[in-house]
Formats: C-alpha cells, sequence, structure tokens
C-alpha cells in the first residue's frame, strides 16, 4: 500500500506539478523525489520551475507553461478575483487555500478572452494584494548585499527579488533596486553551467 502511494505522490510531482514532458517522468523528478523523503522543503523548487515557465513565455511571447497550472490558477484567482468580505475561517490556523478552492464554485465558462480583459484594465484595487491566510512571517529578501536570493529549481535557478511583493506581507510597498535581474536566470545545462551556479550563489 505504502508503495503504491509513493507511486502515485511521484507521479503528481512529475505528470502534474513538473509537466516538462506531457506524459513522461523525468530523472530530475525522481532524484527530487527521493530528496522529499529526506524531509526537504518542495516550495523553493516549485517557485523557481514556475518563474523561471513565466519569465520563458514573457520573454519567448508564446511557449507551454511548464509548470503547475493548477497551483497558479489558485494564486491568481485568490489575489484576482477579489471578494468584498472574507470568512472568518480564512484566519484560521488549519485553514487550506487549496481545499477552499476545491470546495468554492467557480464560474465554468472563464474564457482566455476574459482574462486578458481582466489583465489589461486591472487596477490596483482590483488586487488582494495580501491573502487572508498569509500569516505574518520573517521575510527573507536579501543575500549578503544583494537585494535578492537565489533559488534553485530542478533544472535551472533564478534570482527572486522578494522586495518587489512586499504588499502581500502588509509591508509598505516600495520600488527595489532590480538591476541583473532579468539576466540572471540559468540552466543546468550547456558548458560552463556549473562556474555560472558558483559565480552566481557568491555574488
Amino acid at each position: 500500500m505504502l508503495k503504491r502511494v509513493n507511486l502515485f505522490t511521484l507521479a503528481i510531482y512529475g505528470l502534474v506539478i513538473f509537466s516538462k514532458v506531457r506524459g513522461h517522468l523525468e530523472v530530475a523528478i525522481v532524484d527530487f523525489f527521493e530528496r522529499l523523503k529526506q524531509g526537504i522543503n518542495p516550495v523553493p523548487t516549485i517557485l523557481t520551475e514556475t518563474f523561471r515557465s513565466l519569465s520563458s513565455c514573457r520573454r519567448k511571447g508564446k511557449e507551454r507553461f511548464i509548470g503547475c497550472a493548477q497551483l497558479l490558477n489558485v494564486w491568481i484567482l485568490s489575489h484576482f478575483w477579489k471578494v468584498e468580505r472574507t470568512p472568518f475561517h480564512m484566519f484560521s490556523k488549519t485553514f487550506s487555500p487549496l481545499e477552499a478552492y476545491l470546495k468554492k464554485e467557480w464560474p465554468k465558462e472563464v474564457t482566455e478572452q476574459y482574462w486578458v480583459s481582466v489583465f489589461q484594465n486591472i487596477r490596483a484595487e482590483d488586487i488582494t494584494w495580501r491573502a487572508p491566510w498569509i500569516r505574518p512571517s520573517v521575510l527573507l529578501y536579501k543575500v549578503g548585499d544583494q537585494d535578492w536570493v537565489l533559488l534553485l529549481g530542478l533544472w535551472g535557478g533564478i534570482r527572486y527579488a522578494p522586495l518587489l511583493v512586499q504588499r502581500q506581507f502588509s509591508s509598505r510597498q516600495f520600488i527595489p533596486a532590480t538591476g541583473g535581474l532579468a539576466q540572471s536566470e540559468f540552466a543546468f545545462a550547456g558548458e560552463g553551467y556549473m562556474k555560472r551556479v558558483r559565480d552566481t550563489a557568491k555574488s
């Protein structure tokens, strides 16, 4: 039974969360799954590959999103589908955004054109900057003298600047220095990529 559960969980990570090649499990995912058994936190890896894929889609104009579209959809709906009143149960420590997402009745026919219109006409007051279930915590926003942190995923790395989203943590938002962030992404492939990883980590 335990073996079946492990195989099912591995399939979820490979075919849903890190869906790089449709219908196939990458070796990197199997290695990652083995590290999960040792207690590592999967969130930074998921964030890294989500950011890298979104960055690639933005650069190339149109490309298949390699990541968990379902998790991204939960985030989008929780921030851009604003509700006037926040239910009190959202402030509970046992509240699960994913369970709430699955239980809620969402409109069935939400077209691509609808979301294009939403993002083209969005205003600051239309955004839920801080999701109700996010509890106050320490924000890691820099490493050394740099106002960014290095995130490493399964297939590459990217610099991330948490200062860009301080509003999500109920802090005062300002525009931080982001020089070099756009050129900071790299893949774990090609000649000399290990040197780039080391140089990025040291900088």
